[in-house]
């Protein structure tokens, strides 16, 4: 018998699903809120609700295109965290029901896990061990990948996430939202080296931006004092400037963990990982240094749920399943 499983993904605002058989993602649905535009950022209470609204079409959607009904499934996955707990306890409480309802096991897996998994889905699957530089907006890791489930982070963030920073950055400029694909655009039309902002100095291989953030806080707040027109006059130095030092925090601190492990096989993930300068500065950097670098598809970037899938599969050929006792947690440890 096929094992089929179908996923869910509620951590933040993407309500998604997906269905896997035997490790090959036959559907993967995603339905973005946009209600959140018109506040700048993420609204936890109103992300809950909107998943409330979209999560049983969106699962609906999943198994009608993998042509999967629900008698067939071996197991339901959700995300358990890290995540907003509102919207977290979206996707817990509707597997875990539907779980219950099929008499089937339920398996609650790591948001950050799965982005690595990511390149798991792809025809192109790196070497154990490798090292995954995992970046998106509330996390930003560089986890040492042994296997399709022993991981372990060797340096982490102990402030901000990358993403963050450039979310926040956006905000300052007064860019809508989401800011970061857009300082990326932008970026592509302004000189990197205009504006000279601080790489913190952080041991090891743990990363910090809430310093940077304040720098460019104070940086423009400075300059607009001078001319109130300056960020939008110089709008596209200010996002390359931006970008290329987020970038070579990220990079350097990712080059110093491949030379310490001895690892050739490097893979970004994360929804950051789609930046494209960071994919080009790793790509330089690979072509110097002897790495295999593994991208993830676009696709794959964002959160979704066939990297939630790609965890659960391999979870469940290892038999670890959960109780309907499992709660989500909005930070969760691996």
């Amino acid at each position: 018998m096929p094992v089929n499983i179908l996923a869910i993904e509620s951590s933040c605002d993407e309500t998604a699903a997906a269905v896997i058989q035997n490790g090959k993602i036959l559907s993967n649905v995603i339905a973005s809120q946009q209600e959140h535009n018109q506040y700048g950022g993420v609204v936890p209470e109103l992300a809950s609700r909107v998943h409330v609204q979209k999560i049983i079409p969106v699962v609906h959607e999943a198994l009608l295109k993998a042509d999967i009904t629900t008698n067939k499934l071996s197991a339901i996955a959700f995300t358990a965290g890290p995540g907003l707990i509102g919207s977290l306890m979206v996707g817990s409480s509707f597997a875990k029901a539907m779980a219950m309802a099929l008499n089937v096991p339920v398996i609650g897996v790591h948001h950050m896990q799965a982005h690595i998994h990511a390149h798991f889905i792809s025809n192109s699957i790196p070497a154990f061990p490798f090292l995954c530089l995992t970046v998106s907006g509330g996390h930003t890791q560089i986890v040492l990948v042994k296997g399709y489930l022993e991981m372990k982070i060797v340096g982490e963030t102990i402030d901000d996430a990358a993403g963050e920073a450039f979310d926040k950055t956006a905000k300052l400029l007064k860019l809508p939202y989401p800011g970061g694909p857009l300082i990326d655009r932008y970026a592509k039309l302004g000189n990197a080296n205009a504006f000279d902002f601080p790489e913190p100095k952080i041991k090891d291989f743990d990363f910090s931006f809430s310093g940077l953030k304040t720098s460019i806080l104070y940086f423009l707040k400075e300059k607009e004092k001078e001319n109130k027109n300056f960020i939008q006059e110089r709008l596209n130095d200010i996002c390359a400037s931006v970008q290329s030092r987020i970038v070579s925090i990220l990079l350097n601190k990712l080059k110093r963990a491949a030379e310490e492990f001895e690892i050739k096989e490097i893979a970004l993930a994360g929804g950051v990982s789609s930046n494209s300068l960071l994919r080009n500065e790793a790509q330089k950097i690979a072509d110097k240094k002897g790495w295999n670098l593994y991208l993830p598809m676009y696709e794959f970037c964002t959160d979704n749920a066939a990297m939630i899938a790609s965890v659960a599969y391999h979870k469940y050929l290892e038999n670890k399943f959960d109780t309907l006792s499992i709660a989500p947690q909005p930070r969760i440890v691996w």
